[in-house]
């Protein structure tokens, strides 16, 4: 008989006889076939039974009637994630405690705890759940692209003496509706257990790796609504690169950074450190600038930003604020928040609820809020309604003829220019923001480029400032006016 291609042998045994009324005798060949067939299915059963399952190897570690035990459970926001980890990896590192890591696999979307893992096992079966690699995920702590590689989901078996314990660490799965990282702790020493939760969570804030560092807030467009806080750099800027009226410069020192510098004289006086600073104005008159000069200024001071579409995000950045006092916490363009209104005349949800957020620290919580705007006249009805919430407004104003100067000496930095004809253009640029007269050295220094060899240096003549300054003044360019902050 032929035998097809999918055949890679020929039996010379004899086939399965077919009687006339169909009926099939059973030959020496069949009989092998179902020797084989069952010896691979105990084979397969008994090594099934011998397979390494979480049930077992939690059971193993904790011993003894480990259905009596308690579930000890923390969590915390989904962002806190790489937190969570430096907490954990810190109370795993006293002296004394030794650990071993097993991962989960297919754990993504199964909603599971100690306690289901050690049900007998019928979860772990029912949704596959097996021991395997840690799986990790590289998570930001810090500027320049520092990351901490954080468990995803593991089970660690600690050994303290004669104490067992199992904890479990899942990190937060938002596109399978698990918003918060949780831990859970079980032990054969029910206080180790509950002691364990507690030292963890102690050690995630004192690990906090968001503390003294300069954060914004963010959300992920494809990340299921996911928040994201995005470490920067520390801005280095003095006093003398800020170009503010002396009298508007006190203000703004005295309300955040003088506070800082007397905190422990001023607690001790019985006054209050929270505080809230308003910076107003037209824009282009160096609110952000002002902003910059204040983070430079509180080193080693946590300072949240909060900008554009994460101003919903402002419970979450009040809580990072509370947590990692010193803080300071800036909501920039806070008019528009007051513009998001409810669906009643007059309500403005987020611009109240930031008032709330504000009003419901404690008196001697170390945070300053700085808040910017365009349009203080959006916010004047809410802040009055609500009093002592911002301590002090201040009014940055487009700069005067003297404030030009130094805006002009400061931009110009090692640029040769020619300045005998500085007093006629700095006239000619009254009610200019600070970008407009950034922008004319620029335009100044490419004037003067295009006309001299490649060869030699940049050597900005007064034509050449004359003549830049004619091009930005020119009709055709009051869009370009308007984008620097400086219309007409």
């Amino acid at each position: 008989m032929p035998r097809s291609a999918g055949f890679a042998s020929y039996s010379p045994l004899p086939e399965t006889v077919v009687l006339p009324d169909g009926e099939m005798r059973p030959e020496l060949a069949d009989v092998g076939r179902l020797v084989r067939r069952g010896v691979r299915a105990v084979v397969g059963a008994a090594r099934a039974e011998e397979q390494p399952r979480l049930s077992r190897i939690l059971a193993g570690h904790l011993g003894g009637e480990v259905g009596a035990l308690d579930v000890v459970e923390e969590t915390w926001p989904g962002y806190d994630h790489v937190n969570v980890q430096a907490g954990l990896d810190a109370w795993l590192a006293v002296p004394g405690r030794s650990a071993e890591l097993v991962g989960v696999t297919h754990h993504q979307g199964v909603m599971f705890g100690l306690a289901d893992l050690l049900a007998g096992g019928r979860h772990e079966e029912m949704h596959g759940l097996r021991p395997g690699n840690p799986a990790s995920v590289n998570l930001a702590c810090g500027p320049d692209g520092a990351v901490r590689p954080c468990i995803r989901c593991g089970i660690y078996l600690v050994t303290e003496g004669d104490v067992r314990t199992a904890v479990l660490l899942r990190g937060a799965a938002p596109e399978f509706g698990q918003d918060h990282v949780s831990v859970q702790a079980m032990s054969t020493d029910p206080a180790a257990a509950r002691s364990a939760a507690r030292d963890i969570r102690a050690a995630t804030l004192a690990e906090n790796v968001f503390r003294g560092q300069v954060l914004s807030f963010g959300q992920e467009v494809f990340g299921h609504g996911r928040t994201l806080l995005q470490f920067h750099r520390r801005p280095t800027m003095t006093a003398d690169q800020l170009i503010l009226a002396p009298h508007t410069l006190a203000e703004v020192q005295r309300q955040v950074v003088d506070v800082a510098r007397h905190k422990e004289r001023l607690l001790a006086a019985g006054q209050h450190l929270k505080r809230g600073l308003l910076l107003y104005g037209p824009p282009g008159v160096g609110k952000t600038h002002t902003v910059r000069y204040l983070t430079s200024s509180l080193s080693g001071t946590t300072v949240l930003q909060l900008t554009g579409h994460a101003l919903h995000l402002i419970a979450e950045a009040c809580s990072v604020a509370r947590a990692l006092q010193p803080a300071m916490l800036i909501v920039e363009d806070v008019d528009l928040i007051a513009e998001d209104r409810g669906m009643h005349p007059g309500q403005h949800p987020l611009l109240f609820q930031l008032l709330n957020e504000m009003d419901g620290l404690a008196e001697d919580a170390d945070v300053v809020f700085v808040l910017t705007t365009n349009r203080a006249d959006l916010l004047e009805p809410a802040l009055a309604a609500r009093p002592g919430r911002v301590d002090q407004a201040v009014a940055l104003e487009l700069p005067d003829h003297v404030a030009r100067r130094a805006l002009f000496e400061l931009y110009r930095g090692t640029l040769d220019v020619d300045t005998s004809r500085l007093d006629d253009v700095l006239a000619r640029t009254d009610g200019v923001t600070a970008s407009f007269l950034k922008e004319l050295l620029r335009r100044a220094a490419l004037v003067a480029a295009g006309r001299t060899p490649e060869a030699d240096s940049i050597a900005v003549s007064a034509d050449d400032l004359d003549a830049a300054l004619e091009e930005l003044l020119d009709t055709r360019n009051a869009m370009t006016r308007t984008l620097l902050g400086s219309g007409g």
